[in-house]
């Protein structure tokens, strides 16, 4: 394969690789009775995932605006998938914690991830995985410095 169709094959595959991610895990969660968008589950895993919550340790992770992560937040307390508090020890900052209700929501949601991991990774060698995650560090590298 020459490169020119290497790249083309390259960029074709990580397109719909993440327009496939996207619609089959939304409708994965549909399907489990979750009316939650995509961009909202990403909220709450991203407030699951960072280790001290709060709106801009938050924001900065899912690199959006605090006014955009407020947006949201809004919404998902509304709905009752969030609660915001304030900092005990520095009143500046609201602290993010999910809910109860958020549990099956991110269950359903690593799962799907798990499944989609597994299925990546188990027919290949170990020197193709590797090969696999360096190719990625390299492309999440190039994002991060380039944006």
């Amino acid at each position: 394969m020459n490169k020119k169709h290497a790249h083309d094959v390259l960029n074709d595959l990580l397109v719909n690789i993440f327009n496939q991610i996207l619609s089959i895990e939304a409708e994965s969660l549909r399907q489990c009775g979750v009316t939650l968008s995509m961009s909202e589950v990403h909220v709450l895993e991203a407030i699951l995932k960072t280790s001290e919550p709060n709106m801009g340790s938050v924001a900065k992770r899912l690199r959006v605006t605090i006014g955009t992560l407020t947006t949201a937040i809004n919404t998902l307390v509304k709905k009752g998938y969030v609660l915001r508090s304030k900092d005990p020890k520095d009143n500046r900052k609201v602290i993010l914690n999910l809910t109860e209700k958020a549990d099956p929501v991110m269950k359903i949601h690593d799962a799907f991830h798990e499944e989609m991991i597994n299925r990546t990774i188990q027919d290949l060698h170990i020197d193709q995985n590797e090969a696999l995650i360096q190719s990625l560090e390299r492309l999440s590298t190039y994002f991060k410095e380039k944006y």
